[in-house]
């Protein structure tokens, strides 16, 4: 390993599997999935979406960002999920930003639809009360302010960037905070993505454009848990769900340097633009990320234990990935794990949160399940359908596509 690796020395995530890192854990282990009816607002009788992921509340934990002022400000809960996530990462690698530290962190912890919310919700105010827009309604919105609030809390000084692409954001995060380290801009990031989508126009607009989840005539009853299927047979869109995660990153010199233990590093990674179209995946440039994060990993496909897969559960994006991973790595196939069978999709935050999953994976060497799974005799994949799988991993795949073209594939690797 060189001196600039980037190398994790903390994460913590909230998921519809619930706020607690260890207890989201668990339950995707034994397979348990965090979708359920969509309680998010008043469903009208003719609403086409009526299942989602959702997180459970945190106003009953003890933090500052969590006070009815603070909240009265800053109303989107893209600023106090993603603030509990970063503390508590924070918490996690065991490293204080001391003045000294802060000009050497980076910030690079971003979202793919940020606080839509606040606008929707003062549009309505100015509309139906004709009164004008909360002062805090505009900075709600930007999607850089969730950066820009973390800096504020944690004192981080160094580069800040919001790094938006689509259902990627997340994992590219940590690339964008890996080129900064490897440039000797930083020592230190704090990366993630978080994302609250479950909003009236932003779900009713994933159904018009038959993304979101679509039951079959006559199945409307069917359980939510059951919706999100991932490589199956009847895979019918995505389920739309809401989560945030953060990954602290060093140099692996700062990591010792300090004394911070870490389990894994960032062994490579590759990022590609479809060129393509604005939300069907292109075979050739999702084949070339793959490759290129294994290139620049210096690993071979066989070296590759197990792939985490962006797998959203629509019938074209499987199939792509599908393609892509069988150009890869031929017959010899390593097992896929699809986490958004059990969590949804929650977005640009999607790709961090199952990265984490990943790690905890690499720590414990065990694949989470992927449920809800129904063999596609097109797409002859091993997707640990029969419950978690312990399996020693040196080596992973993580891939993240987004709307608009933006791949993002990155290599794991173990560190003992």
């Amino acid at each position: 390993m060189g001196a600039k690796d980037a190398v994790i020395i903390g994460c913590d995530a909230v998921s519809p599997l619930g706020i607690e890192l260890d207890e989201q854990w668990q339950r995707a282990l034994a397979g348990r999935s965090g979708v359920g009816p969509l309680t998010r607002f008043a469903l009208p009788e003719d609403f086409p979406v009526r299942i989602a992921g959702q997180v459970p509340d945190i106003d009953h934990l003890d933090y500052p960002f969590l006070t009815a002022r603070h909240q009265a400000a800053w109303s989107s809960p893209v600023f106090k999920y993603s603030l509990l996530t970063v503390i508590r990462a924070l918490k996690r690698s065991g490293i204080e930003l001391t003045a000294e530290l802060a000009p050497r962190t980076a910030v690079t912890y971003s979202s793919a639809i940020g606080g839509l919310d606040a606008v929707l919700r003062s549009d309505r105010r100015l509309q139906a009360e004709n009164k004008l827009p909360h002062p805090y309604a505009n900075p709600n919105s930007c999607i850089n302010m969730i950066g820009g609030k973390i800096a504020i809390a944690t004192g981080a000084q160094g580069p800040i960037t919001s790094t938006i692409t689509a259902c990627a954001t997340g994992l590219t995060s940590m690339l964008i905070a890996a080129l900064f380290m490897a440039q000797g801009r930083a020592d230190l990031a704090i990366c993630g993505a978080v994302d609250f989508a479950l909003v009236e126009p932003i779900v009713a607009g994933f159904h018009t454009m038959n993304g979101a989840y679509n039951p079959k005539e006559g199945r409307e009853g069917d359980p939510p848990e059951s919706a999100s299927r991932p490589f199956s047979i009847d895979r019918r869109g995505f389920v739309i769900s809401e989560g945030a995660g953060a990954v602290i990153l060093a140099t692996r010199e700062f990591a010792d340097a300090h004394g911070l233990p870490y389990a894994a590093r960032l062994a490579g990674w590759g990022m590609t633009s479809d060129a393509h179209h604005f939300v069907a995946p292109h075979l050739a440039t999702v084949r070339q990320c793959m490759e290129d994060a294994l290139a620049d990993a210096k690993v071979s496909p066989q070296d590759i234990a197990m792939v985490n897969a962006h797998a959203a559960s629509t019938k074209v994006g499987d199939r792509v990935e599908y393609e892509a991973l069988r150009a890869v790595f031929g017959e010899k196939m390593p097992p896929i794990t699809a986490n958004k069978s059990l969590i949804g999709h929650a977005m640009g935050a999607s790709s961090v949160i199952e990265t984490i999953f990943s790690l905890q994976g690499i720590q414990d060497s065990l694949l989470p399940p992927t449920i809800n799974y129904t063999p596609d005799p097109e797409l002859e994949l091993d997707c640990v359908s029969e419950g978690s799988r312990s399996l020693e991993q040196e080596y992973i795949l993580k891939n993240s596509f987004g709307f608009g073209g933006c791949n993002a594939c990155a290599v794991l690797q173990k560190v003992a």
